[in-house]
C-alpha cells in the first residue's frame, strides 16, 4: 500500500506542476498582449483620418471650365467641370497614342465632371493646372513641373516619366449637384 500512496503523490505533484506551468504560460501570454496592445492600437488610422474617410463636394458653385481642389484622406482631389471642348478632346483621343490606354468614358461617371486624385504617378508630386493661370501642359490638363509629366483633360498621361494616368478615387453622385468621394 505504500507504493500506491507514493504513486498517488507523484501523480498529484505532476498534475500540480502541469497546472502551475499552464498558469505561468497563460499569465505570460496575457501580459505580452497587454504590453503589445498600445503598439497594435497605434497602427489603426488616426481619428482625423477616419473623420475624412469620405467627403462631399457641392458641385453647384463650380462653373464650367473651373477646377477645384478638395482634400480627401489627406490627398488633393481635383474636381474639374469640363467644357464641351475638353470633353470632345478627351473622347476623340486615339487610345494607341496613350501610354496607359483608357477611354474617357471609363474615367468619368458623367462626361462634364472629371474627379481624379491630384498626385503625379511618377514620384508623388502635385501637378499644376487646377488654379487659373497655372500651366496645364501640352494637352490642357495638368502639368507636373518636377519632372515634366503632361496629363490631358481626362487625367491621362501623355508625355513625361509618369507611368500611368492620374488615379481615380471612389465616388458617387448623391444628387445632380452633390458628389460623395470615398
Amino acid at each position: 500500500m505504500a507504493e500506491t500512496t507514493a504513486g498517488s503523490r507523484s501523480g498529484t505533484q505532476e498534475t500540480r506542476r502541469d497546472f502551475l506551468e499552464l498558469v505561468a504560460w497563460s499569465t505570460f501570454g496575457v501580459g505580452t498582449l497587454v504590453a503589445l496592445w498600445p503598439l497594435i492600437d497605434s497602427l489603426n488610422p488616426a481619428a482625423d483620418v477616419l473623420a475624412v474617410a469620405s467627403t462631399e463636394v457641392d458641385l453647384e458653385p463650380i462653373e464650367e471650365g473651373q477646377r477645384v481642389t478638395v482634400v480627401w484622406r489627406g490627398k488633393p482631389v481635383f474636381v474639374s467641370h469640363r467644357t464641351k471642348e475638353e470633353i470632345a478632346a478627351a473622347q476623340k483621343t486615339p487610345l494607341e497614342e496613350l501610354r496607359d490606354p483608357e477611354p474617357d468614358e471609363a474615367r468619368v461617371q458623367r462626361p462634364e465632371w472629371l474627379i481624379v486624385i491630384g498626385i503625379c504617378t511618377h514620384l508623388g508630386c502635385v501637378p499644376l493646372g487646377n488654379r487659373p493661370g497655372e500651366p496645364r501642359g501640352d494637352w490642357g490638363g495638368w502639368f507636373c513641373p518636377c519632372h515634366g509629366s503632361h496629363y490631358d483633360t481626362a487625367g491621362r498621361i501623355r508625355k513625361g516619366p509618369a507611368p500611368r494616368n492620374l488615379d481615380l478615387p471612389e465616388y458617387r453622385f448623391v444628387s445632380d449637384t452633390l458628389v460623395k468621394i470615398g
